[in-house]
């Protein structure tokens, strides 16, 4: 079988970080899955082969611990016991254990308390913005509402809850490619505070049960009686503000963004608020939070005209899918109104990110306060983008807000 010319993209390029969909375009004019000589991996380009790698059960997560094993105790702790890195019968186990405490109303409960603080939050930077000096929407709103409704999910209280972004930031720089000593330093000294935290917090929920998602974890029970280890549990709580917090923070940057710089469709969706839900999915799509995801092959599996080879790794380009021509119409246009849209930005199969409704919520809750109370909404300033590639998001969005 013929192998497919390797792909030149090069995932540190800063001209690919602040923009990769061109770079995605050129490639998958190529070949729909190309060898990646720096990663050592397989990428797919092209929708319908990033779907088949999400969902082909011969692909799996096969999480290997991070060596040394001394130096990164804690850190292979949160992935080794986490629903995302397992595959049947362990994930199906987990996965059941989870959705069952998931399934007692946590999200609709949440969702008054979550168009609150949107509003809330809103209120303040028009107040310190005043229809005419810039404020960082990141920091004012979107960095603090994901973070705040997960927390108020697990019962972490206000006092404690400015610990878990950052522990959150630290970890996840781990999944970029490059990474520095420091970084790696620092992601294992998060994961181990991050841990020993909701030890201490899950103790307390067994001696006094609430009604929050922590409680729910610690109590629930499957049909056999098996329930979750305390590992289990602790990974479970840091993989949804990880996984859960970090896609909802970049979406609503990155989807500001984007409606910022096509005024036509704000103005749209300014003029039509039935059109929020189908506006949400079309920013998800636009400008993939998360672009890269890994899949392992556990015996030859063929794949977009190429053979991923037993024990090699293929990942799916996200970013790259959502951008097909193949399967959305103009795919490099912003358009509020799309009606179809099949992106695949929360996975597919059996790891479809458990915690999509939740984002969904946040997400209607918070571009729906910014269209709600104001009247000028405009950048104030050129933004920064984070410097990495696999976790896609700004560090900074000035904006001017007034009613």
């Amino acid at each position: 079988m013929t192998l497919a010319a390797p792909a030149p993209l090069d995932l540190t390029d800063p001209a690919v970080v602040a923009d990769p969909y061109p770079a995605f375009a050129a490639a998958r004019r190529e070949a729909p899955v190309q060898w990646h000589e720096g990663l050592g991996l397989w990428l797919a380009f092209t929708h319908a082969e990033s779907n088949a790698v999400l969902r082909d059960r011969r692909l799996g997560r096969i999480w290997r611990d991070k060596a040394p094993a001394e130096r990164f105790g804690s850190f292979n702790l949160i992935h080794r016991n986490a629903i995302l890195e397992m595959e049947p019968p362990e994930h199906t186990r987990l996965r059941r254990l989870i959705s069952s405490a998931f399934a007692r109303g946590h999200v609709e409960r949440l969702r008054p308390w979550v168009e609150d603080l949107a509003g809330r939050l809103v209120d303040e930077l028009i107040e310190r913005s005043g229809g005419s000096q810039p404020v960082d929407l990141l920091s004012g709103m979107a960095e603090h509402l994901p973070v705040a409704v997960i927390a108020e999910l697990l019962g972490v209280p206000e006092s404690d809850r400015h610990l878990l972004r950052p522990w959150s930031n630290a970890i996840v720089k781990m999944y970029e490619y490059g990474r520095t000593t420091e970084i790696e330093d620092g992601a294992e000294r998060a994961a181990a505070e991050f841990v020993a935290y909701l030890r201490e917090l899950a103790a307390q929920r067994r001696k006094d049960l609430g009604d929050d998602l922590v409680s729910h974890l610690v109590s629930v029970r499957d049909a056999d009686g098996d329930k979750l280890t305390e590992d289990e549990l602790v990974t479970t709580c840091i993989l949804l503000l990880n996984a859960g917090h970090e896609a909802t923070v970049n979406v609503s940057g990155n989807g500001t963004l984007a409606l910022l710089r096509n005024p036509d469709q704000l103005a749209r969706l300014r003029a039509d608020r039935s059109l929020l839900p189908g506006a949400i999915e079309e920013l998800i799509r636009y400008d993939s939070p998360l672009q890269l995801f890994e899949r392992t092959a556990t015996t030859d599996v063929e794949i977009g005209g190429i053979t991923v080879r037993e024990g090699e790794k293929i990942a799916a380009l996200l970013g790259a899918a959502n951008r097909d021509p193949a399967v959305f119409a103009d795919p490099d246009t912003l358009d509020v109104g799309r009606t179809e849209n099949a992106h695949i930005t929360f996975g597919a199969g059996i790891h479809f990110c458990i915690g999509a409704p939740l984002a969904r919520v946040e997400l209607q809750a918070s571009f729906g306060a910014l269209l709600d109370r104001t009247t000028t909404f405009e950048l104030g300033g050129e933004p920064q983008r984070r410097p990495e590639f696999v976790i896609r998001g700004l560090a900074d969005l000035p904006v001017v807000l007034g009613r």
